[in-house]
């Protein structure tokens, strides 16, 4: 008898956190618990992107590509199991840009281990560079740090690395935030000074939660996110 009310309690509670989750998605104007969900808005594409080993149940919700969230409910176990997130396509080369930018506000969850990042991609997905605007709990970027540099609004500390699929150049904020902008070129020019890369022809800049762990299901909201180019 004590094991079935042991467990009879988050059972409860995870009830109530999927009834919460069905009554937001059924409000907003599109939703999908598919692990590969996708839906385009206004020259953007919000994907849920379960994409993790051992990943649980993640719904995702959108009223436009700039307000959407998601309830994941992924276990305390190690690795990144998703990274919803809302994203658009440049297709330029650095050199040909006069400025892209990005504006974000969000609300997330104090527990779990996960964090708020942009993952932006050039050449054809040879680079990725990720910009860590919060983290919260055990996880790390891929890599080895490198330095810590001043550039595009905000102090970071900086790792390089590899996935074994393409190089991955992690930008860590100092101090969490939940809303601000990012002058995104300048990051880029940044990278390029070192000598990391070209002139790259700059392709998806997405933004959203990689979440490795949100046990008994958990709420992240993007309540605005755009991005510009010149």
């Amino acid at each position: 008898m004590r094991k079935t009310l042991r467990f009879a309690l988050p059972s409860l509670a995870a009830l109530a956190a999927l009834v919460l989750t069905a009554t937001s998605a059924q409000a907003a104007t599109w939703s999908s618990s598919d692990k590969w969900g996708t839906w385009s808005n206004g020259g953007y594409t919000i994907t849920n992107d379960v994409w993790g080993s051992g990943a649980g149940p993640q719904t995702i919700w959108a009223n436009s590509y700039s307000n959407w969230g998601v309830w994941s409910n992924q276990p305390n176990t190690g690795g990144v199991k998703s990274y919803p997130h809302s994203g658009r396509t440049i297709g330029r080369t650095l050199s040909s840009l006069g400025s892209v930018t990005s504006t974000f506000n969000v609300s997330v969850p104090g527990s779990g281990a996960y964090e708020t990042a942009y993952d932006i991609w050039a050449n054809n997905n040879a680079y990725e560079i990720m910009l860590w605007m919060n983290k919260t709990g055990a996880v790390g970027p891929i890599g080895s740090y490198q330095t810590t540099v001043s550039v595009g609004g905000h102090t970071w500390d900086v790792y390089k690395g590899s996935n074994g699929s393409n190089a991955v150049f992690s930008f860590l904020r100092h101090g969490n935030t939940n809303s601000g902008s990012v002058d995104v070129k300048a990051v880029l020019n940044w990278i390029k000074s070192k000598g990391w890369y070209g002139d790259v022809t700059l392709g998806d800049v997405q933004f959203g939660f990689e979440i490795t762990s949100s046990s008994g299901g958990m709420n992240f909201v993007s309540n605005s996110f755009s991005v510009s180019s010149s």
